[in-house]
């Protein structure tokens, strides 16, 4: 009896070794890359697409029941109607940027305790200068993450490690645990036990006041847009670092140039904006005391592979008809 095979679209430029990696999972899939452009006849009876930007409209595919995206951001669906087609499940790709990320949170931290961009200003002045304020160390010193997940909870391992003092803020207090999402073994802090308090978001000013750096790494929604404006930049330890992975908008830019160029808090280092590419004409390309990268931390030379890999232990998932890692809450909104 012929197996009835499921149609998958990888809408992404994935080596051939990893398509065909995905094909071998089981016979059932058939697994057909198409990528920059997803022809109109795939769309037909397509079941399981695996995107970043090319979102079909649900009338094209009207079998598609799972789409997996290449990227841990949900917030570019907004306004999709895809979102309403409450039958097609979506899932992030979550979790494989947990690393990444938070060695790269971990760096902007070590950057502004060394005085890096300090003594790269003397370096490129030629200028020997050894006076002024000495460096500093992580050891016990309190990070305050916002927002504990898959990356929160890495970072907070890397913390600990140095001799942090780490608290975080949760949405679910009573559901410590990272249930559902999906993180490679020996990352992050799975049962929520490293943090010496967690809060919950209205007692994110609390938190502010005692923290030394604060890291952002939760996800945009119509609840944390501009979260961090001005009341609670002001709410800030004076001379604490803040650091941005997570999206622009969670973060009032202008309050926060205003707080940097007032030296409220004492430096920030950002990774992503309101808008991008950051505009030429920006303050904050001009402020001594911030540390600028253009979207880059969660991209590493094996992300493809990462991110195959995840969609690899989704597809078994599916297959098995048990629950996807990373499952999209349409009332969350994340």
């Amino acid at each position: 009896m012929a197996v009835e095979r499921i149609r998958v679209v990888v809408a992404m430029d994935f080596a051939d070794e990893l398509i065909a990696e995905l094909a071998a999972i089981s016979p059932r899939l058939q697994v057909e890359r198409h990528f920059p452009q997803v022809p109109a006849s795939a769309w037909t009876d397509v079941e399981i697409l695996y995107a970043s930007g090319v979102i079909p409209q649900p009338e094209q595919a009207p079998r598609l029941r799972w789409i997996q995206l290449h990227g841990a951001g949900t917030n570019h669906l907004q306004g999709l109607p895809i979102l309403d087609a409450e039958d097609v499940a979506i899932t992030s790709a979550s979790g494989i940027h947990a690393t990444p990320i938070a060695e790269h949170c971990l760096a902007m931290m070590l950057a502004f305790a060394c005085r890096l961009p300090h003594y790269l200003r003397l370096q490129a002045a030629t200028n020997w200068d050894r006076s002024g304020r000495a460096a500093d160390t992580l050891r016990g010193q309190t990070l305050g993450i916002v927002g504990y997940g898959s990356i929160g909870r890495e970072l907070a391992r890397l913390a600990d490690s140095l001799g942090m003092t780490v608290v975080a803020t949760r949405r679910d207090l009573r559901h410590p645990a990272d249930e559902g999402s999906y993180m490679e073994p020996g990352v992050g802090d799975p049962l929520a036990e490293i943090p010496t308090r967690l809060y919950p978001p209205q007692a994110l000013a609390s938190m502010l006041a005692i923290c030394d750096y604060v890291a952002l790494t939760l996800p945009l929604t119509g609840e944390t847009q501009h979260l961090l404006d001005e009341s609670m930049l002001a709410a800030m330890k004076p001379g604490a670092v803040l650091i941005n992975v997570s999206r622009g908008a969670v973060l009032d830019e202008a309050a926060l140039i205003s707080a940097l160029a007032a030296e409220r808090i004492a430096a920030a280092a950002l990774d992503v904006f309101e808008e991008e590419p950051l505009p030429a004409t920006s303050p904050l390309w001009s402020l001594d005391n911030v540390i600028i990268t253009p979207h880059i931390a969660g991209n590493t030379r094996r992300y493809h592979e990462k991110a195959a890999t995840l969609f690899g232990e989704n597809l078994r998932r599916y297959l098995n008809n048990e629950a996807l890692f990373n499952l999209y809450d349409r009332g969350r909104g994340y």
